[in-house]
C-alpha cells in the first residue's frame, strides 16, 4: 500500500495494526486524505489554500449558470477532491479545511472568488492575498490548479472565458500569524500548495523549539522537512521538532530523563557526528556515498559515532521514508 501524497511505501506491519478492514483502509489512503502511522492510527490531512481557492474559483464560474453546493477539483498531484462551497450569481465561498492539524493558523479561513464572463481566462488577486515586490503571493502550482479548475467549469457550462478575482476577507489579519512578513510578503496570506494537501502536523516551530524540547518527555529531533514528515509517521507518540543542523543545541535543551531520538536524512547527522567521515573516501557528499553503496561500512561507523556523541537512538532515513540505519528498534 502506497501513500499517494508522498509516495511512501507503507510497511505491512503498520497496515496490520490498523483497526479496520483492508479495503476500507486502502480507500482512505488512496484518497490522499489520510496518513497511516506506525501504530496503525490514522490522521486526516487538510487542504491547502491553493485547493480551497481552486474550489471557490470553479464554483464562482459555475454559479454564473447554475446553483452549486459542492465542487470537485484536481490537486497538483492528480488526486481529485470534493469541497463544500456556497455559491450563487458568480460569487463563491469556500472554507479551508485544516484536517487534524491543530495549529494550522489558516484553518477555517474563508476564501472568496468573484467571477464574470470574459473572453479569456483572467485570474486576479484581491484583498487579503499578500504581495511581494508588487506580485501577488500565489505560487505557480496553485495558480495552475486554479486555472485548471476554471477551465473545468468553462467546459461544463460552455462559456468562453471568465474573469475571476480571489480574495481572503481575513487574510491580512491571519498573515500576522504566519512567516510572510519575514520573507517580504505584505498585505495578506499566500496561496500555497504543491500537493494540494496539508500534512496534519506543524512544520514551522520557529523560535519555540527549545521550549518545546525542554517540556517534552518523548522527542524526535529531526534535521529537515523529509525527516519531519516521516518521523511523525514512524513515532506518532513523540513530539517531533525540526532543528536543522543544530543537533547539539537540541540535545542540550532536552532534559536528562527525556526519551530522545535523532532522525533524518544521513547527511547532516553523520557530518555532525563525524566531520571527517568522507576524508580519503573518494566521495564529495554523504548522499553520493549512499547512492553508490548503501551498505558502505563508513555509514555504520558514522552511525556509531552519532550514537556515542549523543547517547541517543539515531535513525537514518532514505528520501522515500524507509530506514537506512537504526541504532535501536521501533516498538
Amino acid at each position: 500500500m502506497i501513500d499517494p501524497v508522498n509516495n511512501f511505501q507503507i510497511p505491512q506491519e503498520w497496515v496490520a495494526r490498523a483497526k479496520m478492514p483492508i479495503e476500507e483502509l486502502a480507500q482512505k489512503i488512496s484518497s490522499g486524505r489520510y496518513v497511516l502511522l506506525s501504530d496503525g492510527s490514522l490522521l486526516r490531512r487538510g487542504y491547502t489554500t491553493g485547493t480551497t481557492a481552486a474550489a471557490a474559483a470553479k464554483a464562482a464560474v459555475l454559479s454564473l449558470k447554475k446553483e452549486v453546493s459542492e465542487i470537485s477539483v484536481l490537486t497538483p498531484i492528480g488526486i481529485r477532491v470534493t469541497l463544500p462551497v456556497q455559491a450563487s450569481h458568480g460569487k463563491a465561498s469556500a472554507l479551508k479545511d485544516k484536517g487534524d492539524h491543530a495549529s494550522d493558523v489558516t484553518g477555517g479561513i474563508e476564501i472568496i472568488a468573484q467571477a464574470r464572463e470574459y473572453g479569456t481566462i483572467v485570474i486576479k488577486a484581491g484583498a487579503g492575498i499578500g504581495s511581494k515586490k508588487g506580485s501577488p503571493a500565489i505560487n505557480p502550482s496553485p495558480m495552475r490548479q486554479i486555472e485548471e479548475a476554471i477551465k473545468e467549469a468553462l467546459a461544463e457550462t460552455g462559456q468562453e472565458g471568465a474573469h475571476v478575482t480571489i480574495s481572503v476577507p481575513k487574510g491580512e489579519q491571519i498573515a500576522k500569524l504566519t512567516l510572510n512578513e519575514k520573507i517580504g510578503i505584505t498585505g495578506g496570506i499566500s496561496i500555497l500548495g504543491t500537493t494540494g494537501f496539508v500534512e496534519p502536523w506543524n512544520e514551522h516551530l520557529g523560535e519555540t523549539k527549545e521550549e518545546l524540547i525542554r517540556n517534552a518527555e518523548k522527542i524526535v529531533l529531526t534535521t529537515g522537512r523529509i525527516g519531519m514528515r516521516f518521523s511523525h509517521m514512524l513515532f506518532p507518540d513523540y513530539t517531533v521538532i525540526l532543528i536543522g543542523s543544530d543537533i547539539s543545541r537540541g540535545l542540550a535543551a532536552a532534559k536528562a530523563n527525556s526519551d530522545v531520538i535523532i532522525c533524518g536524512l544521513p547527511g547532516l547527522i553523520l557530518k555532525w557526528a563525524s566531520p571527517a567521515l568522507l576524508k580519503d573516501s573518494g566521495y564529495l557528499t554523504v548522499k553520493e556515498m549512499i547512492d553508490d553503496n548503501p551498505g558502505n561500512p563508513l555509514i555504520d561507523g558514522g552511525l556509531s559515532e552519532a550514537v556515542n556523541a549523543s547517547g541517543k537512538r539515531v535513525v537514518l532515513l532514505n528520501r522515500n521514508g524507509t530506514i537506512l540505519r537504526d541504532s535501536g528498534d521501533i516498538n
